[in-house]
């Protein structure tokens, strides 16, 4: 603001100051003129009648293409919907890289991040979140035959995992001697591990442990490393100064919470009839802190 004020050294022009006031005066009125018309992204979302949900579509069972239907599938997916629901409107999954969550959402292309999006201090800068959806570690996998037993072990070597998410600086908080090679997709970075060109492929354990249970009898090849290096609070994401959707957002979780249908939901992606197996449920949606 200061810059639109400043007169050049030397005599300054008649008016000058005056001018300068103009244009702040201008630049405020448009900036004014643009949140006003923002303002309120639920009453948008209710007009147009849709709420697009920007999801990965490559985080088995958070969010994927269905290979029968080619929809896009899993619990990120219900979440949206859930949300959708309850503000009246039909759900829109749109599929985003890991790279682009943030940007698309503050560029408006999408409504809401369901995403696998890891709640952070340092995101809160930029994006606000819902309450806590779910709850996991992050784990590393490697090559049986690597003889690496222990997270440790990876000083010095190569491991590969997706690009713009939390992995990488968890990775390399837990060894800082680590080479660290990323990839579009979480796929993209298991080839890798697959065709030896890295150590190890880190990712949330759910994603990771559904990798490994899609190998079948390869399986005996691999190992997931017992140690997590991180404990990731997984949130939807909001663009900021939105306060009506977000409460609303809030609303439909803590309803989901309360009539049991997050448990249902949590037991339809990863209980012990899915590839997880998991038996218990270490979480509520009751909270957003980190």
């Amino acid at each position: 603001m200061k810059s639109l004020l400043q007169v050049s050294s030397g005599t300054a022009r008649p008016g000058a100051a005056y001018m300068g006031a103009a244009h702040l005066g201008v630049a405020l009125a448009g900036l004014i003129s643009v949140q006003t018309a923002t303002a309120d992204q639920l009453a948008d979302i209710k007009q147009k009648g849709e709420l697009v949900c920007g999801v990965l579509g490559t985080d088995e069972p958070m969010s994927f293409i269905d290979p029968k239907t080619r929809s896009l599938v899993g619990y990120d997916v219900d979440l949206c919907a859930a949300v959708a629901k309850k503000i009246g409107v039909t759900p829109k999954p749109r599929q985003l890289a890991v790279a682009a969550r943030i940007p698309e959402l503050q560029q408006g292309r999408v409504d809401i991040l369901a995403a696998t999006l890891t709640h952070t201090k340092e995101r809160e800068a930029v994006v606000d979140f819902s309450l806590n959806v779910f709850v996991t570690g992050q784990r590393v996998m490697v090559r049986r035959d690597s003889g690496i037993t222990k997270v440790a072990q990876l000083a010095g070597k190569k491991v590969v995992t997706v690009k713009g998410g939390t992995q990488e600086p968890n990775m390399r908080k837990a060894v800082p001697t680590v080479e660290v090679v990323t990839f579009e997709t979480a796929p993209q970075a298991f080839v890798a591990l697959q065709q030896r060109k890295a150590a190890g492929f880190v990712n949330d354990e759910v994603s990771l442990l559904d990798a490994f249970g899609k190998l079948g009898d390869a399986q005996k090849d691999y190992v997931v490393l017992p140690d997590s290096i991180s404990v990731e609070a997984i949130a939807l994401g909001l663009r900021k100064g939105e306060p009506a959707l977000k409460t609303l957002v809030n609303d439909a979780l803590r309803e989901l919470e309360q009539s049991g249908q997050a448990q249902q939901l949590f037991f339809k992606w990863f209980g012990p009839t899915s590839r997880l197996k998991y038996q218990t449920r270490s979480f509520k949606i009751d909270s957003d802190r980190i």
